[in-house]
């Protein structure tokens, strides 16, 4: 069997995209069970000069959808970057699947070819090969946001563990 983009990226994604979900329903029990605003969790950085929470999840969600579609040559969506509660940010984790579950498979496992250039600002863009787009970029990105989003969400006192941030992991368990 041949890997493909397809084949092994869209899995990972939609694996990152239900851990997301599952540390949002856990942090709304918790903010519910102890009256706390979920403001107070989604504006949480663990240091001044990083993002807070609700960044993290956006970034988590936006790079993805907005990376494979770049690769499979659409447009690229836009994104609110205005959510300001846990359900607004599920919202977007289900129009980031949606957004990746429409594209086509050939389009995203197309070979060597079109160069993927990125902005990075105003004034920087960066150009990958399409191969390395994925794992230099998307992938990377993918990881360290929801990685952030789970450790802030740990620092703040919410009980979740590594079968909290592989939770894709449980189609796998036998017995």
């Amino acid at each position: 069997m041949t890997t493909t983009i397809s084949s092994s990226v869209l899995p990972a994604v939609n694996n990152m995209f239900a851990t997301l979900d599952n540390l949002l329903l856990k942090a709304a029990e918790r903010c519910e069970a102890t009256k706390v605003e979920q403001s107070v969790y989604l504006d949480w950085r663990m240091a001044p000069d990083m993002f807070p929470l609700a960044t993290q999840f956006r970034f988590a969600t936006e790079i993805p959808a907005r990376g494979l579609c770049r690769l499979a040559g659409v447009d690229i969506p836009t994104f609110s970057d205005d959510e300001s509660s846990f359900e607004e940010l599920r919202t977007r984790i289900e129009k980031a699947r949606k957004i990746i579950g429409d594209l086509d498979a050939a389009a995203l496992d197309a070979g060597p070819g079109n160069d993927i250039t990125v902005p990075m600002g105003p004034e920087l863009k960066v150009t990958f090969a399409r191969e390395a787009f994925v794992h230099e970029w998307i992938m990377p990105n993918l990881y360290f946001h929801v990685t952030a989003a789970y450790l802030i969400l740990r620092r703040l006192g919410l009980d979740v563990g590594k079968k909290d941030y592989l939770i894709g992991l449980a189609r796998h368990i036998e017995g």
